[in-house]
């Protein structure tokens, strides 16, 4: 602070008028100074580089998120087994490879097969020469009726062994019963096949479900026939694979994911789907008519709340409570405290404060997404 100047009767008449000058300049520099200091303050609270989206109002959809695989569908699927124990000889196939129907896939060693069909075709033919015989003989009353029978009976076992035989000579050269993709092999050339245990799993990759987990509160929401958007990955940001639909949503809690199975079906993709493969789901549970909407970085996280900066005519942007409802990767919807036609930060909210003066860029137009 600057002390008014005073004149004293002890200062010559000769002097006073340079004092006076004195007095004067240094109040102008004071004035420059208290000037630069306000000019540096508005400087500071000017925060550059933010970007702003209008509040919108319209139809929103809420969806759920879920990540989940693709599986092949019940009786699409097949697992084959051995005959009968027997040593592999030959493997054609690998895990993930094409196949079509009627291909070999594992070879048995075909000795004791070919040995098991010549000995009950043999069993056959006699069976069939002691039935003709017993009939002949039972026509002419030398054999009671009771011996027709019984010959009747070996009869008829020979030809179910003889049949089993030659069917399980068939099944050595184990083959593709339908055309699709190898999931599983489990034959070793030179080791025994255990006929309790699968040696190749066969699944058609044209026929296929997307298995996505939810909790059992978002299982409540879902509704079978609910439309589902789905991308390659485990967020929406991946690869986009078209539109599917919900086809049942399971009624138990899959006790190793903890978490409840929602089947979808999407019966055209823009690619072909991959067994096991990794899919994102954004699941339609309610649509709200007149919706009001910001982007979803526009939220800035406060306790258990939420809070927006709304920017006025004046470009300051004021701090303001939100009530959150539906949301989906991009936007979210806003129940309480905005209206349509506001402006709010986007970009750069958590690093502006209350009352702050924003300078927002020049956000670039969006390119229209080849088809």
């Amino acid at each position: 602070m600057i002390a008014p100047f005073r004149t004293d009767s002890r200062v010559s008449p000769q002097r006073r008028p340079g004092m006076l000058a004195i007095a004067c300049c240094v109040g102008v520099f004071a004035c420059k100074g208290g000037a630069a200091d306000e000019a540096k303050s508005a400087e500071a609270q000017l925060v550059a580089g933010v970007q702003t989206a209008a509040v919108t109002t319209g139809p929103f959809t809420e969806t759920l998120g879920a990540i989940g695989t693709v599986a092949p569908r019940a009786g699409h699927v097949a697992a084959l087994s051995a005959p009968q124990p027997a040593r592999i000889t030959g493997v054609y196939v690998s895990a993930g490879q094409h196949v079509v129907q009627n291909e070999p896939l594992v070879e048995l060693d075909q000795t004791p097969f070919r040995a098991a069909t010549q000995a009950a075709e043999a069993t056959l033919t006699a069976a069939e020469r002691a039935h003709e015989r017993a009939v002949r003989l039972a026509t002419e009353g030398i054999l009671p009726r009771k011996d027709v029978d019984q010959a009747a009976a070996d009869l008829a076992k020979a030809r179910a062994d003889a049949a089993t035989a030659r069917r399980a000579e068939q099944l050595s050269v184990i083959r593709s019963p339908i055309g699709g993709v190898v999931t599983r092999m489990t034959a070793t050339l030179g080791a025994t096949a255990d006929v309790a245990q699968p040696l190749v799993e066969i699944a058609d990759q044209a026929v296929v479900d997307i298995l996505l987990g939810v909790n059992s509160t978002e299982a409540a929401r879902i509704r079978p026939g609910a439309k589902v958007v789905l991308s390659a990955g485990q967020n929406a940001t991946g690869e986009s694979l078209g539109i599917g639909s919900v086809a049942d949503v399971g009624g138990t809690v899959d006790t190793s994911r903890r978490s409840v199975t929602v089947r979808v079906q999407a019966p055209t993709t823009r690619r072909p789907l991959r067994i096991s493969e990794t899919v994102f789901g954004q699941i339609a549970v309610a649509v709200h008519a007149n919706a009001i909407t910001v982007p979803v970085e526009a939220l800035v996280p406060e306790g258990e709340e939420f809070k927006v900066f709304v920017v006025d005519q004046a470009g300051v942007a004021h701090e303001r409570k939100v009530s959150v409802g539906g949301r989906t990767e991009q936007v979210v919807e806003i129940t309480r405290g905005l209206t349509a036609g506001e402006r709010v930060v986007t970009y750069g909210a958590y690093g502006i404060t209350d009352s702050a003066k924003v300078a927002p860029v020049q956000q670039p137009a969006a390119t229209k997404e080849k088809p």
